[in-house]
């Protein structure tokens, strides 16, 4: 099915585009988000994207790769974005999740409290790579095919970017100096 609809936006059908769009645009917007952290900055990203992929799609050689060529192209527009606004603030937008049983809210709210602060400390390229490993569950060689970059920077940056995280938020669950822990 989409294979026929990324044909049909190929030849110019724009309502096989917008369906394309409608299917995607969830997806997209998520990365984006995830990668900047920032609503404004993630939907003027997708936006730049779906400009480019209506620009691009005629030259997209195989139509089984649209879902992969669509997040390279907001990946992109994500970097984009990011060197535009150069600017350093950590805003935190708490995404619904699927309650399993009773869920702890408070400590929910601190692990992404901690997750938000340890993303923060991460370049962009660091961010993109972590996202499309976990969150798009893309492999390492997938990501630097998709990003054009080579596989050991891929590596490079997934390693340091985790590293990263990992320091914060051990540095995070660690007692502030003077302070007893109770527990």
């Amino acid at each position: 099915m989409e294979r026929a609809l990324v044909e049909r936006a190929r030849r110019g059908d724009r309502e096989a585009f917008a369906a394309l769009v409608r299917d995607a645009a969830d997806r997209l917007y998520a990365v984006a988000w995830r990668v900047l952290r920032d609503a404004d900055e993630a939907e003027d990203a997708v936006q730049a994207a779906l400009i480019s992929m209506w620009d691009d799609l005629p030259a997209l050689r195989d139509p089984e790769r649209f879902d992969g060529w669509a997040y390279r192209l907001v990946v992109r527009a994500a970097y984009r974005q990011a060197r535009k606004s150069r600017r350093r603030e950590v805003t935190v937008r708490l995404l619904p999740a699927d309650p399993v049983g009773e869920p702890d809210v408070a400590a929910g709210i601190a692990d992404r409290d901690a997750i938000a602060h340890g993303f923060a400390r991460l370049t962009v390229e660091q961010r993109a790579v972590l996202v499309l490993r976990f969150y798009a569950g893309l492999s390492v060689p997938e990501i630097a095919r998709m990003l054009g970059i080579p596989v050991g920077t891929a590596t490079s940056r997934l390693h340091y970017g985790l590293r990263a995280m990992r320091a914060v938020l051990e540095a995070d669950a660690r007692p502030a100096p003077g302070r007893e822990d109770p527990g």
